[in-house]
């Protein structure tokens, strides 16, 4: 059996979706009882249970074949280096407990680095905790999600503005669709590597002038592309509605890309090839 977290992602939907199309036996972690109802429906095991219930969450994992895991980022909490670290030692802590053989984990390019990378930082301990149970690890670690843009498309439909945390809108940048991130996890699963492996996984790369283009394409209107100063990305993350202590994370997260420590330095590489102009007609639809 293979069991899926984050099953009603964007990522972990595919992957459990992958699976089931393959014959697998799978299990999937949800919250809500439709959401247990609807995978039910479709062949899967379905059991309610936090990531941060170890003890739970390890008598899920007990006989499995593999597990696919991801990091919640709450960005609501008070303190989010606690809440990061009290879900790594319940994830990796039932890893260990039920010695599971592969774990696939959604990373992120820049995980490699132990600080200076904003919430990326968790996805390194993270790493780290894993390897140290034993398992075998693949560490999924794409660079940017296509499905970025659906945090602008309000204010590019309404405002008529496309904002860029960058100092140029001009560098081109690999952006993957969260839907091929889950095909490479469920292969990943499928054939289990012999040793771990730190995997990037890159899409197509555009710049940001580029997809605001298309992004005005798609919603039928002109945009404004504003590169903002970095002095400018805390308040302007303040401004939207993050408190304090996350808009100063993502900025620090921002910089980190700024200065390229997020490129991709994996063992290998996966070249995804959904291109932007998919993403966009599904975030523009749903918006």
């Amino acid at each position: 059996m293979y069991v899926v977290a984050g099953a009603t992602g964007r990522v972990g939907s595919v992957v459990a979706t992958r699976l089931l199309e393959a014959g697998a036996d799978v299990g999937v972690l949800v919250r809500r009882p439709q959401d247990a109802a609807s995978w039910e429906a479709r062949g899967a095991r379905a059991h309610r249970v936090d990531l941060e219930d170890r003890a739970a969450l390890s008598g899920v994992l007990a006989g499995c074949a593999g597990f696919f895991v991801l990091l919640p980022f709450d960005l609501t909490v008070d303190d989010l280096d606690a809440h990061a670290d009290t879900l790594i030692a319940s994830i990796a802590g039932a890893v260990g407990d039920q010695r599971v053989p592969h774990v696939v984990m959604l990373s992120s390019g820049g995980a490699d680095l132990t600080d200076g990378t904003g919430p990326i930082t968790w996805l390194h301990r993270l790493e780290r905790a894993l390897l140290r149970t034993g398992t075998t690890l693949t560490a999924l670690r794409p660079g940017h999600f296509q499905e970025k843009v659906g945090d602008v498309v309000d204010a590019a439909r309404g405002a008529g503005v496309y904002p860029v945390f960058a100092a140029s809108a001009d560098v081109p940048l690999p952006l993957v669709a969260t839907r091929d991130i889950g095909v490479a996890a469920a292969a990943a699963l499928l054939s289990p590597p012999a040793a771990s492996e730190a995997v990037d996984v890159l899409g197509p790369a555009y710049t940001e002038r580029a997809v605001a283009a298309l992004l005005a394409d798609a919603l039928g209107r002109e945009l404004l592309v504003e590169p903002l100063p970095e002095e400018a990305w805390v308040g302007a993350l303040q401004e939207a509605g993050f408190a304090g202590h996350v808009a100063r994370s993502l900025a620090e997260l921002y910089r980190a890309d700024e200065h390229g420590l997020l490129a991709p330095r994996g063992d290998r590489r996966v070249d995804a090839s959904t291109p932007m102009e998919t993403t966009l007609e599904r975030l523009v639809a749903a918006g």
